[in-house]
């Protein structure tokens, strides 16, 4: 199947409430467009340099959310082009963001991310110090954390992923009922191309799918 038909197939699969974030690194402005046309309202870029290639083409048809690592001297541009950053780890990236997006007079969205694997390589906020850090970034007035985001560990058996999705749906809920200033636990972002269906089983409300949609990624040079 093309392009067109698995975004169909997609989100024919997706139960109400959930949505598809379309995950587009290393596609092309023609693939994305195509993927646009068919249905796609969210595009989940990992990189920014790539985002500001697709910006002109794709335009603001869609909503943009940022699912990559963001480095500090990238928050400036991040924080104009996209719509919700999906990946906060840090107190010093939070504040940046808070401070561009000041500078923008904007309110910036953001999901915290959840290193739910414990995986020291990998970023992500281990799960026992979201709360506090959202204790510590909540007052910040430009920023309104609207939810968590993970990733799991890597599995060869998609299934292996659930009891690191389950967790953090608790964390989710925990956060919740903490009521915290400018805290609301809107969206739950979990599972991938792979194990979106058990991220969804277990109370996933975005999901961030690239292979799936758009077929292997073309092999680096």
């Amino acid at each position: 199947m093309g392009i067109k038909e698995n975004v169909v197939q997609v989100l024919s699969e997706l139960p109400p409430g959930c949505q598809l974030v379309a995950a587009v690194k290393s596609r092309s402005a023609a693939e994305v467009l195509e993927a646009v046309e068919a249905g796609v309202k969210i595009i989940g870029e990992n990189y920014l340099q790539e985002a500001e290639a697709l910006f002109p083409v794709i335009g603001r048809r869609v909503s943009w959310h940022f699912i990559g690592h963001l480095q500090k001297n990238k928050v400036k541009k991040v924080v104009a082009l996209f719509d919700l950053i999906e990946t906060i780890d840090s107190i010093e990236i939070a504040e940046e963001i808070n401070r561009r997006a000041e500078q923008l007079n904007k309110v910036m969205p953001v999901l915290v991310e959840v290193n739910s694997g414990q995986e020291p390589q990998k970023f992500g906020v281990m799960p026992e110090e979201v709360t506090g850090l959202l204790k510590k970034i909540c007052h910040l007035p430009n920023l309104k954390i609207l939810g968590l985001m993970t990733m799991g560990p890597f599995f060869p058996e998609p299934e292996r992923l659930r009891p690191y999705f389950q967790e953090t749906k608790a964390l989710w809920e925990k956060i919740k009922k903490e009521g915290l200033p400018n805290v609301e636990m809107r969206y739950l972002s979990m599972g991938m191309s792979d194990s979106y269906q058990i991220a969804i089983e277990e109370g996933a409300n975005l999901v961030r799918i690239g292979t799936k949609i758009f077929g292997p990624r073309p092999a680096p040079f």
